[in-house]
């Protein structure tokens, strides 16, 4: 069974199948046909989807969930829970309800027909549309957003588009290519910066210098066109950048560029090499007129005419508030209600009524404010964005005896690429030739180093410490690793968690309320008799006050900050609706077989009756040596540990479900079970209470003697992980009240381990289902239950329980798509950091909301007394969205 990433959904044929489901606001993914299903995972309705019959297609909806239901050639449905979602397949395949909360989702997929309905507002096509994607700078609260969608709707020929406050991603869908056109400009008309991202994989970006006006871009545009190699080319003066489909080299589009009088460079895997242009040079305005009211605040002071004060308070108010005003004034043209609106509006009526000091520091405050908001909320955008720098953007191909320097996206899979000692590795492959010790801390998190040799996979983005390396190249630069890993936690980012769903739903009916208010404020108040100035200030000061900026950043701004320090620690969450839940987990169920335990058997006793141990030890070596069975080469590698080598054997011998024989020294020795001794007629008597012993243990018992004697016996067990212990006491500390162990093994084998490795509770002798029942239990008793497994053969356990944590995402694909929680590094040493993270989370978002709102109700309170001002009510809005962001910033720095 194979997964595919977002750009790649997998369609499945009819028939005779049974879908495997994949609950806690996820999509489940339909199959027929005898193939077994695995669900690809999605959070607050992203939605993957698989159809049938060879025949699939989807329909996005948008705001509040609906419920679709088809179903074909005879399926059932059957439900499985008290949560509400659906999934139907086809064909006679079982169709099986599974638990859900916050959103209802359903999907049908069947022979020529699937629905999927989105409940969380998604790009809405009607499939003939081209997509777009550009990244918006400058953006300080999910209102800019609102306004940018808004704005770009009324172009022509766009058929949707959606924002992301979080991630500062903008996606358009359009009619026709040449519908993208104008939207730089309209972006830039409401005060923001634009840059776009690569439309397709085709496309290339290219830093063009020189260009000093609009006009330029045309002419490289222009000039292009005429290049047959050329297919399509978009050139943006504000961004200095030019996004380039063509066939010919790079060298011949920079040889084209330079022709028409510009010097062009290739921009390698997304970087965002002008990025820090957008913001250069935007503070000075700001600084100017903080200039200008100082001067007029202390002439005033010193005898300075009145009017020549006012005068450089306008001057300042036009310099600080020329931005908002123009952006205002597209918004309000959009039909939109946004912080822009609210303060031009205050400062113009601050003009009207003469207080030309409150309109000037009113104006200034907030584009102070703006600038201090957006330099820090880029921080959390950037914690994943730096990601990308980390794999190189050119690498050394080998073609025959020379080395050529290549851009990563022009190296195909199977090229050999050289990585030099100190060298970051530029793409997925397998070591061809060479050893070395691998960082792979920007993938796993782990920072010791890993030795890699011939045929081992190694990363993107991951160092190679010591020894030269050839390495084949499986995977396109888009493919990566870490390229999957940057592409899912931004998506991660840009889902909304359920308590940021409820803010931005409060703030779109606080704010409209408030400014009706205030418009009420200001009229009603003088006509009966009440002071028309003073009624009008306390109305601008309701203006301003009707701003829920901080409120409505308090909680994407610490969800991405989590995200992203999870994200560099090795531990992808998939979205702010599992890091909500996980900082709620109380209970944690671990599959034993490769979570808890090393997955592979060892040697854990070694008996010796008639001989040494390292007799005993040289002798097994010596039967088990030339057997592929995992338990002889686990005996094989115990006595390599130890430094025992094995003797001169011959006549070796397999003995089908017994054991081994080789003669030794002139003399027949047997290494097997019970049955092997039996047979031959060995007395076991002295060995049978170890035997016995060890068998109630769970162990797997090697015996190993001739026909006259047994010399000794050897216990085999899977052992457990080094990292288990400590992982499984920070947990207790960290509040996790029940660590419980899930294992299929026999009830000796569960007891040992259990006992070994500290958990609270096991069950035994469990089938796949019966680990669901499990899970269920805990849940019945109270417990909001984690569980944690390899993220495919525990399926129905992850499904079923709140939260489905994955081991060991790094280099499996499966892992990252089936779990809500992927620890990349293949142990459980992140698992306390994780939940430690979630719950400061909780905490730091609950910390944000309160503090919100506190200071709205504060502000709220004094503006009828008339204990505040204007520039008072400014500063405790931007002030307190500051507060918010930088609170939540510690999300970032925290360590383990």
């Amino acid at each position: 069974m194979s997964h595919k990433n977002e750009q790649d959904e997998s369609n499945k044929n009819c028939c005779s199948s049974n879908p495997s489901n994949k609950l806690e606001n996820e999509v489940k993914s339909d199959s027929c046909c005898s193939s077994a299903s695995i669900p690809l995972i999605k959070e607050e309705a992203q939605q993957k989807k698989s159809g049938c019959c060879s025949s699939s297609s989807s329909t996005i909806g948008e705001e509040k969930p609906k419920e679709a239901q088809s179903s074909c050639c005879s399926s059932n449905t059957s439900n499985a829970s008290s949560k509400e979602e659906k999934v139907d397949s086809c064909c006679s395949s079982d169709s099986i309800a599974l638990t859900k909360e916050e959103n209802t989702q359903k999907q049908s997929s069947c022979c020529s027909s699937d629905s999927s309905v989105s409940a969380e507002k998604e790009l809405v096509t009607d499939g003939t549309g081209e997509k777009g994607e550009y990244r918006v700078y400058g953006m300080d609260c999910p209102a800019c957003a609102a306004t940018i969608e808004k704005s770009l709707k009324t172009l022509k020929d766009i058929q949707d588009v959606k924002v992301n406050y979080s991630t500062g991603k903008l996606q358009v869908v359009a009619n026709n290519q040449l519908a993208f056109s104008p939207i730089p400009n309209q972006v830039e008309k409401l005060g923001f910066s634009i840059e776009p991202l690569n439309q397709n994989k085709r496309m290339k970006t290219y830093l063009i210098e020189g260009m000093d006006c609009a006009a330029c871009a045309n002419t490289i545009v222009n000039h292009l066109r005429t290049v047959p190699a050329v297919n399509d080319v978009s050139v943006n003066f504000s961004t200095g950048k030019a996004q380039i489909d063509h066939d010919n080299d790079v060298e011949e589009i920079i040889k084209e560029v330079s022709k028409a009088g510009y010097t062009a460079t290739l921009l390698t895997n997304n970087r965002r090499a002008v990025e820090t242009n957008h913001n250069k040079g935007k503070n000075g305005p700001v600084i100017f007129s903080g200039i200008l009211i100082a001067l007029g605040f202390i002439g005033s002071y010193t005898g300075i005419s009145p009017f020549i004060n006012n005068i450089l308070y306008a001057v300042a108010m036009v310099i600080s508030g020329y931005k908002p005003a123009k952006s205002a004034f597209y918004a309000v043209k959009s039909r939109s209600l946004d912080m822009n609106v609210l303060m031009t509006v205050a400062a113009l009526g601050a003009a009207i009524i003469g207080e030309w000091l409150e309109g000037a520091t009113v104006v200034w405050l907030f584009a102070l404010g703006v600038a201090l908001q957006t330099r820090s909320i880029e921080q959390t955008r950037n914690s994943i964005r730096n990601l990308m720098d980390l794999a190189p953007p050119e690498a050394w191909v080998k073609q025959g005896d020379q080395l050529l320097k290549k851009a990563v996206e022009e190296v195909s899979v199977g090229s050999i690429i050289v990585v030099k000692p100190g060298d970051r590795i530029p793409l997925d492959g397998e070591v061809v030739k060479g050893e070395s010790s691998i960082n792979q801390a920007p993938i796993t998190g782990e920072s010791i180093p890993v030795d890699k040799e011939i045929g081992d996979p190694v990363y993107a983005g991951t160092i190679n410490e010591s020894g030269s390396l050839e390495i084949k190249v499986t995977k396109l630069v888009e493919d990566t690793t870490i390229s999957k890993i940057i592409h899912l936690v931004e998506e991660a980012q840009e889902k909304k968690a359920p308590t940021q769903a409820f803010v931005d739903k409060f703030a779109t009916i606080y704010t409209p309320i408030v400014f009706i208010l205030a418009l009420l404020v200001m009229v009603v108040p003088p006509l009966f008799g009440g002071s028309w100035g003073d009624w009008f200030y306390k109305g601008l000061e309701l203006l301003v006050v009707a701003c829920p900026c901080a409120l409505v950043i308090s909680t994407p701004v610490a969800i991405v900050s989590a995200i992203g320090n999870a994200a560099k620690n090795g531990v992808l969450i998939k979205g702010g609706t599992f890091l909500e839940k996980a900082g709620a987990i109380n209970a944690i169920a671990f599959d034993k077989t490769g979570t808890l335990t090393e997955g592979k058997p060892a040697v854990s006793n070694v008996i010796p009756y008639t001989s040494t141990e390292e007799q005993l030890l040289s002798i097994t070596k010596t039967l088990e040596e030339y057997s592929n069975h995992p338990i002889a080469r686990a005996i094989v590698a115990h006595a390599d540990d130890q430094g025992i080598a094995s003797l001169e054997g011959s006549n070796f011998k397999s003995i089908t479900g017994k054991g081994v024989q080789a003669t030794i020294n002139g003399t027949i020795y047997y290494a097997g079970n019970e049955k092997l001794f039996s047979d031959i007629g060995t007395p076991l008597s002295n060995s049978l209470t170890h035997i016995q012993e060890l068998q109630t243990e769970g162990k797997t018992i090697i015996i190993v003697g001739t026909n006259e004697e047994v010399i000794g016996i050897l216990g085999v067990a899977d052992s457990i992980r080094k990292t288990t212990i400590s992982a499984l006491d920070s947990l207790k500390q960290n509040g996790i009240e029940q660590i419980v162990m899930l294992t299929g093994d026999n009830e000796g084998t569960a007891k040992m381990i259990a006992s070994q490795s500290g958990v609270n509770r096991y069950f035994a002798d469990l089938l796949p289902e019966d680990k669901v029942t499990a899970i269920k239990q805990l849940q019945n008793e109270g417990y909001k239950t984690a569980m944690v497994g390899d993220g495919i053969n525990d399926a129905p356990a992850l499904a079923t329980a709140d939260i489905g944590i994955a081991m060991g995402g790094a280099g499996t694909d499966t892992a990252m798509e089936t779990a809500d929680i992927v620890l990349m590094a293949d142990n459980l040493e992140k698992l306390p950091h994780t939940m430690k993270l979630s719950r400061k989370a909780l905490t730091v978002i609950k910390q944000n909301i309160w503090f919100s709102i506190i200071i709205k109700v504060i502000a709220l309170v004094f503006i009828f007394p008339g204990w505040l001002t204007l520039w008072i009510a400014v500063l405790s809005d931007t002030g307190a969205a500051l507060l918010v962001i930088l609170n939540s910033l510690r999300l970032l720095k925290m360590k383990e």
